[in-house]
């Protein structure tokens, strides 16, 4: 929901990339139906390219947009747990990231993973995002050039 002046925050940015990797997990989700040759290869680059976006998600909020929560809130237990979760996602993309198609799991660590990120993507809508936008003490609009450009630096050394 953009701000009272119609410009995206930095909680926009990071939901942007929410809706981006659902629609890869969805491809991905309609990919695992077909046997086709062309088909794995398309499942072994999205899940790639899922692990990439999710990669580089997470360290900006690591990096940038959780530490300013935790200046500004006096409720961190969400951003502990939320951490938590980027733990556990990363680990699970780590596991991804290192097995073959041809392995049996496969599919299935992509699902959880899938499924683990929509958890989290709830609870930073419904919950983290709310409080970010109703604190005084965040810059929302600042931090999203700031997320903005990391992002791009992060997305370039990976390339």
């Amino acid at each position: 929901m953009p701000n009272s002046r119609g410009q995206k925050d930095a909680c926009d940015l990071l939901d942007a990339d929410h809706k981006a990797v659902k629609k890869m997990f969805k491809e991905y989700e309609e990919l695992t139906s077909s046997k086709s040759r062309s088909a794995a290869q398309k499942k072994m680059d999205l899940a790639r390219q899922i692990c990439h976006e999710l990669t580089v998600h997470a360290q900006v909020e690591e990096e940038l947009f959780y530490p300013a929560l935790r200046e500004a809130l006096k409720e961190t237990d969400l951003l502990a747990e939320a951490e938590v979760e980027h733990q556990t996602a990363k680990d699970l993309i780590a596991q991804i990231e290192s097995m073959g198609d041809a392995d049996e799991m496969f599919d299935a660590k992509v699902k959880v993973l899938g499924e683990y990120i929509d958890h989290h993507v709830k609870e930073e809508r419904g919950e983290i995002f709310p409080k970010a936008r109703a604190s005084r003490k965040l810059d929302l609009l600042a931090m999203r050039d700031e997320i903005e450009a990391r992002k791009e630096e992060l997305m370039a050394e990976m390339a």
